[in-house]
Protein backbone atom coordinates (compact mmCIF):
# COMPACT_ATOMS: atom_id res chain seq x y z
CA UNK A 1 0.00 0.00 0.00
CA UNK A 2 1.40 3.04 -0.84
CA UNK A 3 1.71 5.85 1.47
CA UNK A 4 -0.55 8.76 0.80
CA UNK A 5 -0.47 12.55 1.84
CA UNK A 6 -3.48 14.56 1.19
CA UNK A 7 -2.58 18.11 0.00
CA UNK A 8 -5.40 20.64 0.50
CA UNK A 9 -5.83 24.45 0.50
CA UNK A 10 -7.92 27.21 0.53
CA UNK A 11 -8.35 28.85 -3.47
CA UNK A 12 -5.39 30.19 -4.88
CA UNK A 13 -3.30 28.93 -1.26
CA UNK A 14 -0.92 27.47 -3.76
CA UNK A 15 -1.65 23.93 -4.16
CA UNK A 16 -0.05 23.21 -7.31
CA UNK A 17 2.80 25.47 -6.38
CA UNK A 18 3.55 23.42 -3.36
CA UNK A 19 2.63 19.96 -5.25
CA UNK A 20 5.14 20.90 -8.47
CA UNK A 21 7.56 21.04 -5.93
CA UNK A 22 7.51 18.15 -4.39
CA UNK A 23 7.17 16.45 -8.13
CA UNK A 24 9.99 18.55 -9.29
CA UNK A 25 12.93 18.32 -6.52
CA UNK A 26 11.84 14.36 -5.03
CA UNK A 27 9.96 13.04 -8.45
CA UNK A 28 6.89 11.98 -5.68
CA UNK A 29 4.10 11.45 -7.69
CA UNK A 30 1.06 13.17 -7.57
CA UNK A 31 -2.44 12.22 -8.16
CA UNK A 32 -4.65 15.59 -8.86
CA UNK A 33 -8.73 15.19 -7.56
CA UNK A 34 -9.64 17.73 -10.13
CA UNK A 35 -7.72 16.54 -12.95
CA UNK A 36 -9.27 13.02 -12.61
CA UNK A 37 -13.03 15.14 -12.00
CA UNK A 38 -12.33 16.42 -15.75
CA UNK A 39 -11.07 12.64 -17.10
CA UNK A 40 -14.19 10.79 -15.75
CA UNK A 41 -16.33 13.42 -18.21
CA UNK A 42 -14.46 13.69 -21.33
CA UNK A 43 -16.18 12.83 -24.58
CA UNK A 44 -17.40 9.02 -25.09
CA UNK A 45 -16.69 8.46 -21.24
CA UNK A 46 -19.48 6.64 -19.47
CA UNK A 47 -19.82 9.69 -17.31
CA UNK A 48 -20.31 12.10 -19.89
CA UNK A 49 -22.86 10.31 -21.66
CA UNK A 50 -24.94 9.64 -18.60
CA UNK A 51 -25.23 13.35 -18.35
CA UNK A 52 -26.02 13.70 -21.67
CA UNK A 53 -28.50 11.40 -21.01
CA UNK A 54 -29.87 13.04 -18.10
CA UNK A 55 -29.92 16.37 -19.32
CA UNK A 56 -30.53 16.83 -22.98
CA UNK A 57 -27.66 17.18 -26.02
CA UNK A 58 -28.08 21.34 -24.75
CA UNK A 59 -25.64 19.73 -22.00
CA UNK A 60 -23.12 19.46 -24.54
CA UNK A 61 -20.88 21.61 -26.97
CA UNK A 62 -21.17 21.63 -30.51
CA UNK A 63 -17.72 19.91 -29.91
CA UNK A 64 -19.04 16.92 -27.84
CA UNK A 65 -17.52 18.26 -25.00
CA UNK A 66 -19.14 19.23 -21.55
CA UNK A 67 -20.99 22.55 -21.03
CA UNK A 68 -19.57 23.55 -17.66
CA UNK A 69 -21.20 26.51 -17.36
CA UNK A 70 -24.66 25.04 -18.70
CA UNK A 71 -24.23 22.07 -15.87
CA UNK A 72 -23.32 24.33 -13.31
CA UNK A 73 -26.07 26.68 -13.44
CA UNK A 74 -28.33 23.51 -13.76
CA UNK A 75 -27.13 21.95 -10.77
CA UNK A 76 -27.04 25.12 -8.61
CA UNK A 77 -30.11 26.11 -8.81
CA UNK A 78 -31.88 22.16 -8.50
CA UNK A 79 -30.09 20.49 -5.77
CA UNK A 80 -31.77 17.15 -6.95
CA UNK A 81 -29.81 17.20 -9.84
CA UNK A 82 -26.67 18.35 -8.05
CA UNK A 83 -27.83 15.15 -6.37
CA UNK A 84 -28.00 12.84 -8.73
CA UNK A 85 -24.67 14.51 -10.44
CA UNK A 86 -22.58 13.66 -7.17
CA UNK A 87 -23.85 9.81 -6.98
CA UNK A 88 -22.67 9.44 -10.18
CA UNK A 89 -19.33 11.05 -10.51
CA UNK A 90 -17.94 11.02 -6.84
CA UNK A 91 -17.68 6.52 -7.52
CA UNK A 92 -16.16 6.82 -10.56
CA UNK A 93 -13.62 9.58 -9.36
CA UNK A 94 -12.77 7.83 -6.11
CA UNK A 95 -12.11 4.63 -8.03
CA UNK A 96 -9.69 6.40 -10.17
CA UNK A 97 -7.53 8.06 -7.59
CA UNK A 98 -7.29 4.43 -5.59
CA UNK A 99 -6.14 3.40 -8.79
CA UNK A 100 -3.47 5.67 -9.70
CA UNK A 101 -2.25 5.67 -5.89
CA UNK A 102 -2.29 2.28 -6.39
CA UNK A 103 0.29 3.02 -9.29
CA UNK A 104 2.40 5.05 -7.89
CA UNK A 105 6.34 3.95 -7.47
CA UNK A 106 7.40 7.16 -5.36
CA UNK A 107 7.93 6.44 -1.41
CA UNK A 108 4.57 8.07 -0.45
CA UNK A 109 2.29 10.39 -2.74
CA UNK A 110 0.23 13.06 -2.85
CA UNK A 111 -2.76 13.10 -3.34
CA UNK A 112 -4.14 17.13 -4.16
CA UNK A 113 -7.67 17.48 -3.32
CA UNK A 114 -9.14 21.19 -2.53
CA UNK A 115 -12.22 19.44 -1.52
CA UNK A 116 -10.13 17.41 1.10
CA UNK A 117 -12.30 18.19 3.70
CA UNK A 118 -15.73 19.30 2.16
CA UNK A 119 -15.80 15.68 0.74
CA UNK A 120 -14.73 13.65 3.48
CA UNK A 121 -11.57 12.04 1.52
CA UNK A 122 -9.80 11.35 4.89
CA UNK A 123 -10.09 7.97 4.65
CA UNK A 124 -8.25 7.91 1.45
CA UNK A 125 -5.10 9.79 3.15
CA UNK A 126 -2.40 8.53 5.64
CA UNK A 127 -1.90 12.62 6.71
CA UNK A 128 -2.93 15.91 5.94
CA UNK A 129 -0.86 18.44 4.48
CA UNK A 130 -2.62 22.28 4.59
CA UNK A 131 -1.21 24.70 2.25
CA UNK A 132 -1.74 27.94 4.13
CA UNK A 133 -2.31 31.92 3.54
CA UNK A 134 -4.00 34.41 4.81
CA UNK A 135 -7.13 35.43 3.30
CA UNK A 136 -6.63 38.69 1.81
CA UNK A 137 -3.36 37.10 -0.18
CA UNK A 138 -6.48 34.32 -1.76
CA UNK A 139 -8.50 37.07 -2.44
CA UNK A 140 -5.80 39.21 -4.54
CA UNK A 141 -4.90 35.80 -6.08
CA UNK A 142 -7.90 35.04 -6.82
CA UNK A 143 -8.98 38.15 -8.51
CA UNK A 144 -5.83 38.12 -10.42
CA UNK A 145 -5.90 34.53 -11.33
CA UNK A 146 -8.96 34.50 -12.84
CA UNK A 147 -10.05 38.05 -13.54
CA UNK A 148 -13.02 38.26 -11.03
CA UNK A 149 -14.34 40.81 -8.92
CA UNK A 150 -13.53 41.31 -5.35
CA UNK A 151 -17.18 40.41 -4.13
CA UNK A 152 -17.21 36.89 -6.28
CA UNK A 153 -13.46 36.27 -4.53
CA UNK A 154 -14.98 36.23 -1.13
CA UNK A 155 -18.01 34.48 -2.49
CA UNK A 156 -15.81 31.61 -3.35
CA UNK A 157 -13.65 31.96 -0.19
CA UNK A 158 -16.95 31.69 1.82
CA UNK A 159 -18.22 28.61 0.46
CA UNK A 160 -14.99 26.71 1.34
CA UNK A 161 -14.29 25.13 4.30
CA UNK A 162 -13.19 27.76 7.04
CA UNK A 163 -9.85 28.30 7.40
CA UNK A 164 -9.37 27.03 10.77
CA UNK A 165 -11.38 24.07 10.08
CA UNK A 166 -8.85 23.11 7.91
CA UNK A 167 -5.87 23.65 10.15
CA UNK A 168 -7.36 21.69 12.97
CA UNK A 169 -7.42 18.60 10.46
CA UNK A 170 -3.83 18.96 9.70
CA UNK A 171 -1.19 16.87 10.94
CA UNK A 172 1.40 19.61 8.42
CA UNK A 173 1.57 23.36 7.25
CA UNK A 174 3.11 24.59 4.41
CA UNK A 175 2.57 28.21 5.19
CA UNK A 176 2.65 29.72 1.52
CA UNK A 177 1.75 33.63 2.08
CA UNK A 178 5.51 33.92 0.79
CA UNK A 179 7.62 33.82 -2.15
CA UNK A 180 8.36 31.05 -3.50
CA UNK A 181 12.09 30.71 -2.41
CA UNK A 182 10.47 30.55 0.92
CA UNK A 183 8.55 27.62 -0.32
CA UNK A 184 11.50 24.58 -0.90
CA UNK A 185 13.10 24.72 2.53
CA UNK A 186 9.60 24.11 4.67
CA UNK A 187 9.10 21.35 1.62
CA UNK A 188 12.52 19.28 2.04
CA UNK A 189 11.83 19.25 5.36
CA UNK A 190 8.49 17.74 5.24
CA UNK A 191 10.03 15.37 2.37
CA UNK A 192 12.29 14.04 4.38
CA UNK A 193 9.45 13.27 7.43
CA UNK A 194 7.61 11.21 4.58
CA UNK A 195 10.51 9.69 4.27
CA UNK A 196 10.85 8.99 7.39
CA UNK A 197 7.80 7.98 8.67
CA UNK A 198 7.72 5.57 5.48
CA UNK A 199 10.62 3.75 6.59
CA UNK A 200 8.84 3.00 10.44
CA UNK A 201 6.01 2.00 8.46
CA UNK A 202 7.90 -0.79 6.22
Amino acid sequence: MTYVVGLTGGIASGKTTVADLFKAHFNIDIVDADLIAREVVEPETEGLNAIAKKFGPQILQEDGTLNRPALRERVFSHSDDKEWLNNLLHPMIHQRMHTKLDQAKSPYALLVAPLLIENNLQSMVDRILVVDTDKETQIERTMNRDNVSRTQAETILAAQVSRSNRLKNAHDVVVNSTKIEKLLPQITELHQKYLAICEENR
